[in-house]
Formats: C-alpha cells, sequence, structure tokens
C-alpha cells in the first residue's frame, strides 16, 4: 500500500514539473516575440512631404461699434424750458430747434440796449455835423463814438445769452429718448437727450504692439455680431498715436462700410484682420515640432535614415506651423513617432502625406 502511494506521489511531481517547465517556456516565447512587435511599431511613423502652400497671415480680436458722431443734448445756462422739439427716434437736420428757454427777460434788455444804441447814434451824427464848423470838441465826439461802440457791445453778448437759451441740432442724426418737457427747471448738467448719426457707425478695436507696424490707413478689415455669421467690411480711417502703457495695445478706429439694420451702436463685435499673404510658405504640423531650451528641431528624412535638424518657425496656427529657416520644398518630415527616433535610425513609414 505504501509502494503504491509512493508511485502515484512521483507521477503526481512529474506531472507538476512539467506544466511549471511549459508555463516557462510559454512566457520566455512571448517576450522574445514582444519586443520584436514593439520594435516594430516604433520604427513605423507618419511623414509629411512639404511643399509650399498659401499662408495666411490674420488675427481675430474685439471690437464695439459706435456712432460715427454721437453728442449728449444739453443746455449752456439754467432755465425753463418753454418749448420742446425733440422727437425720439427720429432724424433731424442740423440746426434744428430742439429746446428752448424762457428768455424774456433777456430780449428786454435787448430792446432797452437797442433803443439806447439808436440814441447814441443820432447824437454821434449830430455832433459829426457840428465838428465840421468847430461846434464841438473832438474830445467829446470822441466820447460819444466810445459809447456806441460800448452799447453795440453790450448787444452782442446779451445776443449770445439769449442763443444759450436755444439748443440746436449740432448735425444731421436721429434723436434718442427725451428727458424734459415743456415747464422743468433745468440746468447745464442735465441731459436732455441724445443726437447720433444714422448712416455712419465705426468700429473701435485694439490688436497686440507686435501688429500694430502693420495697420495701415485704408486697410480692409471684416467683422461680426455676436453669435452671427454674416460678414461686414470696414476700413481702418486712423490709430493713437501711440500704444497704451497698461494694456500694450493699440486702440484702431475703423469706418463700417457695409450696411445693416443689425448694426447698432455700442454692440459687440469679432474684428478679424488680415495682416499679410505668403503663397510659398512651407508648413509642418505642429507636432513635428521639437521643442529645445534654446531651439527647435525638426526630424527630416534623408536616404532612409532620421536626421534632427533645426529651424526656425513663424506664422502659428491651431494646426500647422511655419518653417522660416531650416528645410526646403520636397523635405519629408517626420510628424509621429518622434521620441523612438534617433540620429541615423532606420525610418519605416506608416502613411506619408503630401498636403496638410
Amino acid at each position: 500500500m505504501k509502494k503504491k502511494t509512493s508511485i502515484w506521489i512521483a507521477i503526481f511531481i512529474v506531472l507538476l514539473l512539467v506544466f511549471f517547465l511549459k508555463v516557462s517556456f510559454t512566457k520566455s516565447s512571448d517576450k522574445s516575440k514582444n519586443p520584436n512587435q514593439k520594435e516594430k511599431i516604433q520604427k513605423k511613423v507618419d511623414a509629411y512631404i512639404v511643399n509650399p502652400s498659401l499662408l495666411i497671415n490674420e488675427i481675430q480680436v474685439s471690437g464695439s461699434l459706435l456712432a460715427f458722431d454721437a453728442v449728449d443734448l444739453k443746455n449752456e445756462v439754467a432755465g425753463r424750458v418753454v418749448r420742446v422739439n425733440l422727437p425720439e427716434g427720429k432724424f433731424v437736420k442740423k440746426g434744428t430747434l430742439l429746446v428752448k428757454l424762457f428768455d424774456d427777460d433777456l430780449q428786454a434788455t435787448l430792446k432797452k440796449q437797442e433803443s439806447q444804441l439808436a440814441i447814441q447814434q443820432q447824437i454821434l451824427n449830430r455832433q459829426s455835423e457840428l465838428l465840421k464848423v468847430s461846434g464841438i470838441s473832438q474830445n467829446d465826439y470822441e466820447q460819444t463814438i466810445l459809447s456806441v461802440n460800448s452799447i453795440k457791445a453790450d448787444i452782442e453778448v446779451q445776443k449770445t445769452m439769449i442763443r444759450k437759451t436755444v439748443v440746436l441740432a449740432p448735425f444731421d442724426g436721429v434723436i434718442g429718448l427725451r428727458n424734459v418737457s415743456v415747464g422743468d427747471i433745468v440746468t447745464p448738467s442735465m441731459l436732455l437727450s441724445t443726437i447720433r448719426t444714422e448712416n455712419k457707425i465705426k468700429v473701435d478695436f485694439s490688436i497686440p504692439e507686435k501688429y500694430s507696424a502693420d495697420i495701415k490707413t485704408g486697410m480692409k478689415v471684416k467683422f461680426t455680431m455676436d453669435n452671427q455669421l454674416n460678414q461686414f467690411d470696414a476700413m481702418v480711417i486712423a490709430t493713437e498715436h501711440g500704444i497704451d502703457n497698461s494694456t500694450r495695445n493699440l486702440k484702431v478706429r475703423a469706418l463700417v462700410i457695409s450696411k445693416s439694420d443689425k448694426l447698432i451702436p455700442g454692440a459687440f463685435t469679432n474684428v478679424l484682420l488680415r495682416l499679410s499673404e505668403n503663397k510659398n510658405a512651407l508648413l509642418v504640423p505642429t507636432q513635428s515640432i521639437i521643442p529645445q531650451e534654446t531651439n527647435k528641431k525638426i526630424i527630416v528624412a534623408r536616404n532612409g535614415k532620421a536626421h534632427f535638424t533645426l529651424v526656425k518657425t513663424g506664422i502659428r496656427q491651431s494646426s500647422n506651423i511655419e518653417i522660416t529657416e531650416g528645410i526646403q520644398k520636397g523635405d519629408t518630415v517626420i510628424t509621429s513617432g518622434i521620441l523612438f527616433l534617433k540620429e541615423g535610425s532606420k525610418i519605416k513609414y506608416s502613411t506619408v502625406t503630401n498636403s496638410i
């Protein structure tokens, strides 16, 4: 019985050894296969053949629409309103009477001064005849002339005061909301209404300092309204004389050329500026760039081997970047698997494209 048990134990041990040997052999064989597969995967890369492309250098900034001319209507002197002509939302011509203040006291003073001037003028005419026959001294005659001129000056001052009781439209435009009525007592600081031009709109925006040299008077720009796809045209008419010290931006003003009811002063806009065009730009995908501490490199395939090349970059887009120095037309640039390649490594391609 003991002998039979020993035999079964020996058979079990042998089977167990065979099992472990088989498992270890399978693992070693998998390990021997995996490195080759990994090596093959690492050597397969994507590449791009560099060809001249059209590169448009453009930036997008935010802006605001403004009326070309807009004025807060206020009176110059305090007084009581006796007439109001502020048609809200309506067009008025330049010089139209909008608000009139009480001026009866000023008109009465003016009439008094005009009467005094008429009397002094008669006296001056008589003294002029007397002076010819030496019936009056030269000094008395000159005193009368002085009185006439003084009254004339007072009349001009009075007329100016009367003109200040009238608010006229400073230009052709549309009246805003009215804030006064007949009988109101108003002061020079009180807002009567607003007026703005109807057919002229401008757009103001700011650009970063590095683009300031590219902005020229007469330059065409495009813009869109918030949440809208329609593009509108404008033309640069002026810029500030210098860069803002706090924002390092240059403020630009453009005159809107397009006509639309959607263009309302005060609205937000997205302004698109096309700064330059290059029809022969050499572009590569951004993922092909290898950034380093002081420079940038890309991997160029030559004779089936990888070569690390120093490059200088230009304009960056969302997925492409311009190469200004370091590569030529027709070069093949590696765009994937660049972390596994070394100088002189043989290259196996997965895909090669001719356009980005």
